[in-house]
């Protein structure tokens, strides 16, 4: 392999799909940029994505196996797994273990893992993280068309002339798309783009109509619009006639909602109803695009199946630039819903019908197949909670965070009598309930596929070799059931092996009765598989190139061939609110639980405090102010941010996002306020209605702190803590008390070869040190009463490169260096760019996007920052001319 050498992957992130180039020197990941040849992102990459090389390296890894937080060796850890489910199993049955995956895993990983799971231990409990993102449109595709078939492709949005942004901050959760958008929008200026959202988002930079919803009313916009469109005469009954069933029952459910009830139910102008009603009504072009703002819902499916049953009255489905397309927030949540990775799913988009498990049987050679759907992820952890289920295996995911009531997933499994967890992490907040850990491949170490939103299988590529003793996920579960006396069934020597074997099974007895089948990729041989490009399912002998769009000749998956309207009453949420109403969510430039974002420290530069967003007027209510300490409660759990006073927000709103978790922050776990409540149709939780309360917490002093090493954080009233370039040290904000003992703090957390320098000033709380050994800086301490006087993240991470010779140390304490600090965050992460620069690029007449990008190269690259580009230009000229 040349030196340096560029290999073709595809990004690990959001639903996108993204392809990438990557480029190595000596087997060492150096550089990444999007893939030109990729229809998914054609080049265009985010900026979690062109800094994935700067998440790679061995720091923070699980580099061998545990058990009872002792390293062994893989056949010690092999033999304790297998003995363990083997004894569990002969004792309690199967549905006594769990196996609780993630959009994470490749399809290869995933598959093996619901065919021992599910075909020869024989438990039912199989589900998967993707039910807290996507089972709500699964759900509602399924019952409308037959089976879970997203019909659209990206490439339709370049041909929309309605795009409709419902429950989607596509700007920050899926920058890519959105910058297709707003390329679409360019080249057709008719085009119109409709946001609807509780919130002002990124997103409505470019929306023509900003549609902003009470909380959870989504389904009566949609219902309602199928009233209209039948008052009006705008439906396309040949099309109702020819290939739907349902649609009078469907319309009898909407009848009630005329636009003054839609006005009524969801606090919209009449006005604004209208137009948007007008452009639907008018414009054969149209694509519903939705996330999970309407899938987490305890009535997602039923807003979904809204939404889908205006498509199929207007004909709006299986055409160039129109249908109901649900984008999916992992990077193989489509490969898991392919499998079976979902408790309600047997496998191959199959369900159990009894025909369908003898399928599967006699395709696995297994009479061991379980028969019935398993448990869903909240009902699943609470069988943990109870005992039912005694041992549980968690793949790539950590849902100690990300779990609602996540304080009772916790506990459930400090509690559990086997917690078997592999990850590429090994300090998690749910790694720390494991019994036995063990080390699998991350991303740039395995290679499989994945599938995107637009049902494009891609190849995800090896890159480097595997840190440690880790091994691919697949290679883990063979073992085990090799181990476990199923060796015959699991004889798998690479991923291709495991590839092929999941193409015949779409395929197998098919007839064309199930849509999803890939068995025209079931014969590919190694080198075919490794060279594989992207191609969208379904992949058959008469479509060897893939389907672009599904439904084009008005054909689903039903047994009579048509597509089903459903009949939804639109509700509002149940929950009762006191005050305000919590609705989380994720930020441009993090990723989840920050396992991957949190070591590119660039990544939060944006953004590295947790925080609560909420309006003004709330704020004065409640006399908080900017950058004070919160603590947000509800009956289930609190947690600990920073209050960000924001216009945009509504004032019964509280915005927070989910990232943070107890690896980054004392007590920021979001998800543990929100309340169990799914929707009982796909089990998808309700992740953006919960009630809270909002109390100021007295925080007499802040403090920065930058360490070579981890601190002991206990005597903080708070703190978060974000890591330097290749664990090079680390940054903490904290909250103390007036009276904190600094110099007993740097004596207790440092070595006694520590020297330091103090400055101070009482009347302000201002103390400041600079700790040094032989002129190296091992920790400095900037503190003050005033948290806006502390030192930016972005000028503190400087301070690790200079050097303490001569004087340098005393003006980081108190000389001009100090005093002409960068006081704003990043706006630009691609090109390291500052607010501060940017408004005076503003102030200076660089007063519009391209004028940025041109002095400053702001907006450039990924295009993540444009909506706050554009913000600031709005507001900093406006002010100039004012």
């Amino acid at each position: 392999m040349p030196n340096p050498c560029t290999i073709k992957t595809t990004c690990p992130y959001c639903g996108v799909g993204c392809g990438v180039e990557a480029t190595l020197k000596d087997d060492r990941l150096i550089a990444v940029t999007g893939d030109k040849s990729h229809p998914a992102n054609l080049g265009k990459l985010c900026v979690k994505g062109t800094a994935l090389n700067e998440t790679m390296g061995h720091h923070g890894r699980l580099l061998a196996p545990q058990i009872d937080g002792v390293e062994v060796d893989w056949p010690t850890a092999i033999d304790a797994v297998a003995s363990k489910l083997t004894a569990i199993r002969e004792q309690h049955g199967p549905n006594a273990i769990a196996f609780y995956l993630s959009g994470q895993l490749l399809t290869e990983d995933y598959y093996v893992a619901n065919k021992l799971a599910k075909g020869f231990i024989g438990t039912a409990n199989v589900d998967t993280n993707s039910r807290l993102c996507m089972s709500s449109a699964v759900a509602a595709y399924k019952r409308a068309f037959g089976n879970d078939l997203v019909p659209c492709s990206y490439e339709d949005i370049d041909h929309c002339e309605l795009l409709i942004l419902t429950g989607s901050n596509a700007a920050w959760t899926h920058p890519v798309l959105y910058q297709r958008m707003v390329a679409a929008k360019k080249q057709n200026p008719k085009m119109k783009i409709v946001v609807i959202d509780p919130r002002r988002t990124a997103s409505c930079d470019i929306a023509d109509l900003h549609l902003a919803i009470a909380p959870g009313s989504d389904g009566f916009i949609f219902s309602g619009l199928l009233n209209y469109l039948a008052s009006y005469k705008k439906l396309d009954n040949q099309y109702i006639s020819d290939h739907t069933q349902g649609f009078d029952a469907a319309l009898d459910a909407a009848a009630e909602l005329t636009i003054e009830a839609v006005v009524a139910n969801t606090g919209v102008s009449e006005a604004d109803i209208v137009t948007f009603y007008q452009w639907y009504a008018d414009t054969a072009n149209t694509i519903s695009f939705y996330s999970m703002g309407i899938n987490q819902s305890a009535t997602g499916t039923d807003k979904c199946n809204a939404i889908i049953n205006c498509h199929l009255a207007t004909g709006r489905i299986g055409k160039i630039g129109a249908g109901p397309f649900s984008i999916t927030g992992q990077p193989n949540a489509m490969g898991g819903r392919e499998v079976g990775g979902l408790a309600n799913i047997l496998a191959a988009h199959m369900d159990y019908s009894p025909d369908n498990v003898a399928l599967v049987s006699e395709f696995w050679q297994s009479d061991s197949v379980n028969t019935m759907p398993g448990l869903k992820a909240v009902d699943l952890f609470d069988a943990v909670a109870t005992g039912k289920i005694k041992a549980i295996w968690i793949m790539g995911t950590n849902p100690v965070v990300s779990m609602p009531n996540a304080d009772k997933v916790k506990a459930a499994l400090e509690n559990c009598d086997t917690v078997i967890v592999s990850d590429c992490v090994e300090e998690t907040d749910t790694t720390a309930t494991a019994n036995i850990l063990l080390p699998a491949t991350g991303w740039g170490e395995k290679s499989g596929t994945v599938t995107n939103s637009e049902r494009r299988i891609s190849r995800q590529r090896s890159l480097e070799p595997a840190a440690g003793q880790a091994k691919d996920d697949w290679w883990i579960l063979t073992s085990v059931a090799k181990k476990m006396g199923f060796d015959t069934s699991f004889s798998y020597q690479t991923a291709k092996d495991i590839f092929v074997e999941h193409a015949k099974l779409s395929g197998f007895k098919n007839n064309g009765s199930r849509f999803f089948d890939i068995s025209g990729l079931a014969n590919l041989s190694e080198q075919e598989y490794d060279l594989l490009k992207p191609i969208q399912w379904p992949v058959k002998d008469q479509s060897s190139n893939g389907v672009v769009r599904l439904f084009e000749d008005g054909i689903f998956n039903t047994d009579n061939g048509k597509a089903n309207f459903i009949s939804v009453k639109a509700v509002l949420p149940n929950s009762k609110l006191n005050r305000l109403w919590l609705n989380t969510g994720r930020l441009r430039d993090q990723w989840h639980t920050m396992t991957r974002t949190a070591r590119a420290p660039r990544l939060l530069d944006h953004s590295d405090q947790p925080f609560a967003s909420l309006n003004p007027t709330t704020a004065k209510q409640l006399d908080i102010q900017q950058d004070q300490l919160i603590q947000l409660s509800s009956k289930y759990g609190n947690a600990l941010v920073i209050a960000n006073i924001d216009s945009d927000i509504e004032t019964a709103q509280v915005f927070a996002p989910i990232h943070w978790n107890d690896q980054f922050s004392g007590n920021a776990r979001i998800d543990s306020l929100v309340a169990p409540i799914t929707d009982p149709i796909s089990g998808q939780p309700e992740l953006k209605y919960t009630p809270i309360d909002i109390t100021a917490v007295a925080a007499p002093k802040w403090a920065s702190i930058l360490t070579r090493r981890k601190i002991n954080c206990d005597s903080f009233i708070y703190w978060s803590c974000s890591s330097l370039v290749q664990n090079s040290g680390y940054l903490y904000h904290v909250a103390l008390e007036e009276d904190f003992d600094w110099q007993q703090y740097i004596s207790a957390n440092t070595s006694t070869t520590i020297a330091y320098d103090h400055f101070s000033n009482p009347l302000v709380g201002d103390e400041r040190f600079i700790c040094n050994n032989n002129q190296q800086l091992e920790m400095a301490i900037y503190c003050h009463r005033d948290k806006r006087q502390l030192p930016q993240r972005t000028w503190l991470k400087g301070l690790f490169e200079k050097s303490l010779l001569g004087t340098t140390h005393w003006s980081m304490l108190t000389g001009e260096e100090y005093q002409l600090r960068s006081t704003s965050k990043h706006i630009c992460s691609c090109f390291k760019v500052s607010e501060d620069a940017i408004i005076k690029a503003i102030n200076n007449g660089a007063s519009t996007q391209q004028a940025l990008g041109n002095e400053l190269k702001c907006g450039t690259n990924c295009g993540s920052c444009i909506p706050e580009l554009n913000e600031l230009i709005r507001q900093h000229k406006n002010f100039e001319a004012a």
